[in-house]
C-alpha cells in the first residue's frame, strides 16, 4: 500500500496516508512532484495523457511526469525515480519552483491538494512509457500548446495550467 506524505503549508510533515484515500474529497495537503521535459532546443515540450487507471483526471493531458515522493524520499530522488518508472528515461533535471494548489474533479469524489515541486529537464531520444501511468504522449511545439490551451483548457490538468504560467514558456 503506497503512502503519501501529508504536510502543512510550509512543507512540514504532519503524517502519512494511503495514496487513494489521500485523493478523495476532502483532499489533505500532500507532497507532489511535477516534471516538465523539453527537447534539447527547448522548442517542444513532452506532454502525456494520463492513464485510464488514474482516479484523478484520467485521459487528460499533462506534463511529462506527475507523482509523489515516498516517505523519507527527497523531491529530487522521487523525480528521478518517476522519470524512469513513468516514461523510461534518465536525464538531468533541476528544481525551478514550488507551488500549492487545490482542485476538485467534477464528480465531487476525487481531487488534488498538493505542495508541488516543479522540475525541468531536456531530452531527445526514445521514450518507454508505462501504460499503467500513460495512455499516450506527444512532443508539441510550445506555441501550439499555448494555442490549444486557450482553445481547449479542459483538455489539460489543473496543475499543468498553473505550471505553464509560472514557467513563462
Amino acid at each position: 500500500m503506497t503512502k503519501v506524505v501529508l504536510v502543512d503549508e510550509k512543507d512540514k510533515v504532519i503524517g502519512l496516508e494511503e495514496k487513494f484515500k489521500t485523493h478523495k474529497i476532502p483532499v489533505p495537503l500532500h507532497r507532489a512532484i511535477s516534471i516538465v521535459i523539453f527537447n534539447n532546443k527547448k522548442t517542444h515540450m513532452l506532454i502525456t495523457k494520463r492513464s485510464i487507471k488514474k482516479p484523478t483526471w484520467p485521459l487528460v493531458w499533462s506534463n511529462a511526469v506527475c507523482s509523489h515522493p515516498y516517505p523519507n524520499e527527497s523531491y529530487e530522488a522521487a523525480a528521478k525515480r518517476r522519470l524512469i518508472e513513468e516514461i523510461g528515461i534518465k536525464t538531468p533535471i533541476k528544481k525551478v519552483f514550488q507551488f500549492t494548489y487545490k482542485s476538485e474533479m467534477k464528480n465531487k469524489i476525487w481531487g488534488e491538494h498538493e505542495y508541488d515541486i516543479c522540475f525541468v529537464g531536456k531530452f531527445n531520444g526514445p521514450l518507454h512509457p508505462n501504460p499503467d501511468e500513460i495512455a499516450g504522449f506527444e512532443w508539441i511545439a510550445i506555441s501550439d500548446l499555448k494555442k490549444d490551451l486557450r482553445k481547449n483548457p479542459s483538455k489539460y490538468t489543473p496543475w499543468f495550467k498553473i505550471m505553464l504560467k509560472k514557467l513563462k514558456v
